[in-house]
């Protein structure tokens, strides 16, 4: 029992040392996601300020202050409290004999480096299309989602607006992606987790941005905002899921763009029922909410 206590607890340290080293640039500049978050968030903002698409929408927009909190507490404050689950988690499976080498179905540690992080963004980035869709699909996990949804104005920082428990789906699934891959992150595997991060900031963001010919491979702030629209096609549990690539959802026919005007009202039906809290919406999705 020592030994699980002292792999929770070091985990947890290690994590906390990791984020608190992060804030005096004690880290290589390029694996700093702590101020790296805050550059690519003020860069962002910046742009909607510039050329705001929804001219009419104010600066610091609907619950501005709240998705900047939940950026923080979900990239970092909560990564630091579950850090011990995860490493006896690991733990638990390798004695078990599962190691990260179990599902190994490409390994892409011969491959050349550019070729490795193409193969790692591309897997990943399924990975979590298809876990999208399952908070979309299934009524447990959208329970949770909710609060993702629950934004009324896009902003950037609507981004990171997400109730903790997604993590617990998101976690093990990104997990299986990399043990399909051998175990193996690239050593350059930071470029993609900043990439990921900078075009999830411009998805959410009040610009009009398409890509051009792009549209049918990268997700666009046009295509994500009816992602969130509160109307949906017909017979659709959501539309457009796409994390940073777009490409999923044209291959799967789940693309839906009806037009561009920016204009679309936003939300679901019932959101009104979501608490405006942060404390609230931490404990929200564990009792059923109201109709």
């Amino acid at each position: 029992m020592d030994k699980y206590v002292n792999v929770f607890i070091d985990a947890f340290k290690n994590s906390l040392q990791w984020t608190w080293n992060s804030i005096l640039f004690e880290v290589p500049w390029y694996t700093n996601y702590f101020w790296g978050l805050i550059a690519i968030s003020l860069l962002v903002w910046s742009l909607e300020l510039l050329f705001p698409w929804r001219k009419d929408q104010e600066v610091f927009r609907k619950d501005f202050w709240l998705d900047g909190f939940y950026m923080f507490f979900n990239f970092f404050v909560f990564s630091i409290v579950i850090s011990g689950v995860y490493e006896l988690l690991s733990l638990f499976f390798n004695n078990l004999g599962i190691s990260h080498q179990s599902l190994t179905i490409l390994n892409i540690s011969d491959l050349p480096k550019w070729l490795q992080l193409l193969v790692f963004f591309i897997i990943l980035d399924f990975v979590q299309w298809f876990t999208h869709v399952l908070l979309h699909k299934f009524s447990f996990f959208w329970r949770f989602h909710k609060i993702h949804h629950s934004v009324k104005e896009m902003g950037f920082a609507a981004h990171l607006r997400y109730h903790w428990m997604e993590n617990i789906l998101y976690k093990p699934l990104k997990t299986i992606g990399v043990m399909i891959l051998g175990g193996f992150e690239p050593e350059q595997a930071y470029i993609v987790h900043f990439l990921a991060i900078a075009i999830g900031h411009f998805n959410h963001a009040n610009i009009k941005i398409t890509w051009g010919p792009l549209k049918y491979i990268l997700n666009n702030p046009v295509m994500h905002l009816y992602h969130h629209a509160y109307v949906l096609p017909k017979n659709s549990f959501g539309v457009n899921f796409g994390i940073s690539l777009s490409l999923w959802d044209y291959i799967f026919k789940t693309n839906y763009i009806p037009e561009d005007s920016g204009t679309v009202k936003i939300g679901f039906p019932g959101d009104e029922n979501v608490p405006k809290s942060f404390l609230g919406q931490l404990l929200y999705g564990f009792k059923y909410p109201k109709k």
